[in-house]
C-alpha cells in the first residue's frame, strides 16, 4: 500500500493543476445541488420492531386523516392573582384566543379548555390544544408567527400564557462558539508548523471536504428523510478528521524534506508512509460510524452514514489535494524545524539544540512504565465512578433552559394538572379479532383504572370501524420517572392477560412510550455492536500493526476512555457539576443513545492516534531499533503533532458545546473529553508504558498468522528500494493499474 499510495502522491504533486480542478469541481457541484434541492421535508423518527412505533403504525392505518404525525402546541393560559380562569373576563379573552387560532390554513383542529375539561381543578391553569396538518419540520413560519402572536394577544389582556409542544421546535443553532473552535484550531495549527502557510492547508482542505460532505447532505436531505442533526453531526466529525489527517500528511512532508530529499519526492513519501496511516484510520473511524446501523435505528443509522462519508472525503482529499496543494506552496512550506521569518525564523541559534519534549516524556515513561501506568488507569477509574449512576432518557420540553417558553409551558402544566399531565400514555385497543369489541374496551379501561401511578383514564374512544379504540392515560408521576416507566410496562403486561381473555392486543404508545422503548433498545444493541465494532478494527489493527497484543492494548484503552467520558458526561448534565460553565441550564437523564454514539465515534478517533502514533514505533522496531528505542522515537517523531491533532479536535468538538440544541451540546462535550482522555492518558501515558513494559513481546505475532496476513507495508519498507527520479514510470504503472 505504501508504494502505491507514494505514487498518488507524486502524481498529485505533479499534476496538481488537474487534481486541484477535480475538487472544486466536486464542491461547485454540491453546493449547486444543495441550493437547487428541495427543502428537506417532515423528518421521521421511527423505531422498528418497538410496541411504540407498532401502535403508532396502526393508528395510521386505522384513523386514517388524524394528522398522527402532525405538530402539536399546548397553549397553557394561567389567570392573573386572586382571579380564576372560569371568570367571565380570563374566559372571554381564552375563547377569542381559541377563534384566532382556528384560523391558521395548516391547523387542523384547536381543542377549547371549557368543552374539553383542560381547566385545572383549582381553576388557575388552563390550555388549548392546537392539532395541525403536517408535522413541525413542515409547517410554515406564518403559522409559528399566528401561533405567537395569538399567546401574545392573550398576554395583553392580563393572562399569563406560555406555549409548549413541538410546533415551535426550529432547527437548532451551534453558535458562536463553534467558529471560536476553527480559530483555537488555526492557532495551534500555526504553533505546530511556525508557518501561516502549513497551518492553513489543513484548514483549507478540511473546510472544502465539509463544504462537499454537507451540501451532499442538504442535496439529499428531502429525498432521504436526513434531519438538522444529521448535517450538523457529519460537519462536526468531517472537520475535526479533515484537519488531523491533512496535520499528519502535511507534517510527514516537512520531515522528509528535513532529511534532504526533494519536494515531490517528499510529497510522495509523506503520502506513502502517512497516507498509509490515514488511510487506515480512516477505515477505522467509518467502520465506527457505519456499524451505527445495527442498533436499527434509522436516524442513527442516517447520522452515521453521512458522518462516515465525510470521512471518506477527508482521506481521499488527505491523499490528493494535500500533496497537490503543496506543489503550488513550493518553498513557502518549509523543512521541519525551521520557522518562517514572520514568526521568528532565520534567527541564529543561540545554544544546541535539545530533545524535543515528545522525547523527553517518553524517556521518563519508559523508565517509570509501572508508575506512569498506575496513576493513568486509576485516573482514569475516578472519572469513571459517576457512569455506575448513568441514567437514559430522551429529552422533552421537562429539560428545556427555564427561560424558554416550552419550559415554562411545562412547569405551568405540571402545577395545575400534575408532574404526569405532560406525558400521558396512549393506549391503543386492536378489538379487530375480539367478538365483542366494546366489551374488550372497556375491560381495558377498568383493569388500567386498577394499576397504580394512574390519576386519570379516558373513555375509550373509538374509530369509525369500532375495531379500534385510544385511551388516554395520565400518570401520577413525571414523564422522564422510573415510576412512570414501571407503569408503563404493568400496562403492557395487564394488556396480555386482556388479549388471552378478550383476543384484543393492548399496546402503549406516546411519546413517553417511544422515550423508554427507544432506551431500551439502545441498551440491548450496545454490547453486540461494542463486539461487532471492536472485533472488525481489531482484526483491521492486527493486519496494521502485525501484532497481537498491541490492538488487544488498544482496545482496552479505548475502553477506559469512553468509560471515564461517559463519567464526566453524568457529571455534568446528570449531577449538574460545572453546569453553569457549560451552558447546561436543565440537568437531567443522559441522552439514551448517547454511550453506543460514543462508543462508535470515540473508538474510531481513539484508533486515529492509535495508529498514528504506534505505527511510527513500529517503523522504528522494524527498522532495527530496540523496543524502549523504539517507543522514544515514535514519540520523536509523532508526539507533538499527535498532540496538535487531539488539541484541535478538542477545540473543534467543544465549538458545538454552544449549540442550542441539547443533543449537539451533550455529544460536542462528550466528544471532547473522551478525546482528552484517550490522547493524553491512555494514547500519550499508558500506551508507551505497556509498549515498555512487553518489549518485544508486543511485537509478538504467531508465525502461522504472519504468514496468513497481507503485507500492507504501512511503515514505508518498500519506498527504500524506489528511486527519486522513477516518477515518470510511476505515472505510468499508476495509469495502467
Amino acid at each position: 500500500m505504501a508504494t502505491f499510495l507514494y505514487k498518488i502522491g507524486r502524481l498529485a504533486f505533479r499534476r496538481r493543476h488537474f487534481v486541484a480542478l477535480i475538487w472544486v469541481a466536486l464542491l461547485t457541484l454540491a453546493g449547486v445541488g444543495a441550493a437547487s434541492a428541495p427543502a428537506a421535508g417532515n423528518t421521521s423518527f421511527s423505531i422498528p420492531g418497538t410496541e411504540a412505533q407498532k401502535a403508532f403504525d396502526l393508528l395510521e392505518h386505522r384513523f386514517p386523516g388524524a394528522s398522527a404525525d402532525g405538530a402539536t402546541a399546548r397553549m397553557v393560559f394561567k389567570a392573573p392573582g386572586g382571579h380564576k380562569m372560569t371568570d367571565a373576563g380570563q374566559k372571554a379573552t381564552v375563547e377569542k384566543t381559541v377563534k384566532e387560532l382556528s384560523t391558521g390554513s395548516e391547523v387542523a383542529s384547536v381543542a377549547d379548555p371549557y368543552t374539553g375539561h383542560a381547566v385545572s381543578k383549582d381553576g388557575t391553569v388552563a390550555y388549548a390544544s392546537v392539532k395541525y396538518k403536517v408535522s413541525g419540520m413542515e409547517l410554515e413560519d406564518d403559522s409559528r408567527t399566528a401561533l405567537k402572536n395569538a399567546a401574545q394577544h392573550a398576554r395583553d389582556a392580563g393572562l399569563t400564557v406560555e406555549i409548549g409542544g413541538d410546533a415551535l421546535n426550529a432547527a437548532p443553532g451551534s453558535g458562536s462558539t463553534e467558529v471560536i473552535g476553527i480559530a483555537m484550531a488555526a492557532v495551534v495549527l500555526v504553533i505546530t508548523f511556525g508557518s501561516l502557510l502549513a497551518a492553513g492547508l489543513p484548514l483549507l482542505t478540511a473546510i472544502i471536504g465539509v463544504g462537499i460532505g454537507v451540501s451532499t447532505v442538504t442535496a439529499l436531505a428531502h429525498a432521504l428523510d436526513l434531519g438538522t442533526t444529521t448535517s450538523t453531526l457529519a460537519s462536526m466529525i468531517g472537520l475535526a478528521v479533515g484537519i488531523d489527517y491533512a496535520l499528519f500528511i502535511v507534517s510527514r512532508y516537512r520531515g522528509e524534506l528535513a532529511e534532504g530529499h526533494s519536494r515531490e519526492e517528499a510529497a510522495g513519501r509523506a503520502v506513502g508512509t502517512a497516507g498509509s496511516a490515514v488511510v487506515f484510520a480512516g477505515l477505522t473511524v467509518v467502520i465506527a460510524l457505519v456499524g451505527l446501523s445495527v442498533v436499527n435505528i434509522p436516524m442513527l443509522t442516517k447520522m452515521g452514514i453521512a458522518a462516515a462519508g465525510t470521512v471518506v472525503i477527508a482521506v481521499l482529499i488527505a491523499l490528493t489535494l494535500i500533496p497537490a496543494l503543496l506543489g503550488y506552496a513550493g518553498r513557502k512550506v518549509r523543512p521541519a524545524g525551521q520557522k518562517s521569518r514572520l514568526l521568528g525564523g532565520g534567527r541564529a541559534a543561540k545554544k544546541p539544540a535539545r530533545p524535543n519534549m515528545g522525547t523527553r516524556w517518553a524517556s521518563f515513561v519508559v523508565r517509570r512504565p509501572i508508575a506512569v501506568l498506575l496513576l493513568g488507569v486509576i485516573g482514569l477509574g475516578a472519572a469513571a465512578v459517576p457512569a455506575a449512576s448513568l441514567e437514559l432518557g430522551l429529552p422533552d420540553d421537562g429539560s428545556q433552559p427555564v427561560s424558554t417558553t416550552q419550559r415554562r409551558a411545562y412547569d405551568l402544566l405540571s402545577e395545575g394538572f400534575g408532574p404526569g399531565f405532560n406525558g400521558p400514555l396512549l393506549v391503543v385497543v386492536d378489538a379487530k379479532g375480539s367478538h365483542d369489541p366494546k366489551a374488550a374496551f372497556h375491560e381495558v379501561t377498568d383493569r388500567i383504572k386498577g394499576l397504580k401511578d394512574v390519576v386519570t383514564v379516558t373513555p375509550p374512544a373509538p374509530n369509525q370501524a369500532g375495531d379500534t379504540a385510544t385511551i388516554t392515560v395520565i400518570p401520577n408521576s413525571k414523564p422522564s420517572s422510573a415510576t412512570t416507566e414501571d407503569l408503563v410496562h404493568a400496562i403492557r403486561d395487564a394488556g396480555d392477560g386482556i388479549k388471552a381473555k378478550t383476543d384484543a392486543e393492548v399496546l402503549v404508545t406516546g411519546s413517553t412510550a417511544m422515550n423508554i422503548d427507544v432506551s431500551q433498545k439502545l441498551n440491548d444493541a450496545l454490547f453486540p455492536y461494542l463486539a461487532l465494532v471492536v472485533g472488525l478494527a481489531f482484526l483491521l489493527l492486527i493486519v496494521v500493526f502485525r501484532s497481537v497484543l498491541v490492538p488487544l492494548k488498544a482496545a482496552l484503552g479505548f475502553l477506559l476512555s469512553v468509560l471515564a467520558a461517559l463519567g464526566a458526561v453524568v457529571a455534568v448534565f446528570q449531577w449538574g457539576w460545572l453546569s453553569g460553565l457549560m451552558g447546561v441550564e436543565q440537568t437531567g437523564p443522559v441522552m439514551s443513545m448517547m454511550p453506543i454514539f460514543m462508543v462508535g465515534v470515540v473508538f474510531g478517533l481513539a484508533m486515529d492516534y492509535e495508529v498514528f502514533l504506534v505505527t511510527r514505533m513500529r517503523e522504528a522496531y522494524v527498522h532495527g531499533e530496540q523496543p524502549s528505542q523504539a517507543v522514544v522515537t515514535g514519540f520523536r517523531h509523532g508526539a507533538r503533532v499527535v498532540t496538535a491533532a487531539a488539541v484541535i479536535m478538542i477545540a473543534v468538538f467543544s465549538g458545538f458545546i454552544g449549540s442550542s440544541e441539547s443533543m449537539i451540546k451533550m455529544i460536542g462535550f462528550g466528544l471532547a473529553i473522551a478525546v482528552f482522555f484517550d490522547a493524553f492518558v491512555v494514547r500519550m501515558a499508558i500506551v508507551p508504558a505497556v509498549l515498555a513494559l512487553l518489549g518485544r513481546r508486543a511485537w509478538w505475532l504467531p508465525k502461522w498468522l504472519d504468514r496468513a496476513l497481507p503485507n500492507v507495508d504501512v511503515e514505508g519498507e518498500g519506498l527504500r528500494a524506489l528511486s527519486s527520479t522513477d516518477g515518470r514510470e510511476d505515472e505510468r504503472e499508476l495509469v495502467r493499474t
